[in-house]
């Protein structure tokens, strides 16, 4: 059976791509005792709240015809936004020479989390540039990699 994600993400192509979007990330989360699914969206030159309304519509009507998950659940559309986290190899690609931050799961030398350009992704191996020097971060340690813009 496939991953809930997978399906809602495969469902919400045609929606997405109706809107000149593209989606970034599925997410089916649990917190503060409720489940959430979240869809994710990106588009060059940014989201508005209208690509998101025209997504978010059509979309909840297909997802209430489907019915992919058992039980009650809140729906979002969402903008990747400009902290977007990175998942797959595609997101790092895209963002190679890039700002990020890294935060890992215990500190290392002291921090839990390092911000640097992003110079590679292998199997889920990070390593960034901080300082002149590349620095890796392996798969288990990491907690989360996002763009880190600066304002």
């Amino acid at each position: 059976m496939a991953k809930v994600t997978d399906t809602v993400a495969a469902l919400a192509v045609p929606f997405v791509e109706a809107a000149g979007c593209s989606v970034w990330d599925v997410e089916y989360v649990k917190e503060a005792g409720e489940w959430f699914l979240r869809v994710y969206i990106d588009k060059e030159g940014g989201v508005s709240i209208d690509d998101c309304e025209a997504v978010s519509r059509p979309l909840s009507d297909a997802l209430d015809q489907a019915d992919p998950i058992e039980g009650s659940y809140t729906f979002e559309v969402s903008s990747a936004g400009a902290d977007r986290a990175l998942k797959k190899p595609e997101h790092f690609a895209q963002f190679q020479g890039q700002e990020v931050e890294v935060k890992l799961y215990r500190p290392r030398d002291g921090r839990k989390s390092c911000v640097g350009l992003l110079e590679g992704w292998s199997d889920g191996n990070v390593t960034l540039l901080i300082g002149g020097s590349p620095v890796e971060f392996e798969k288990k340690e990491i907690a989360l990699v996002r763009l880190y813009p600066r304002f």
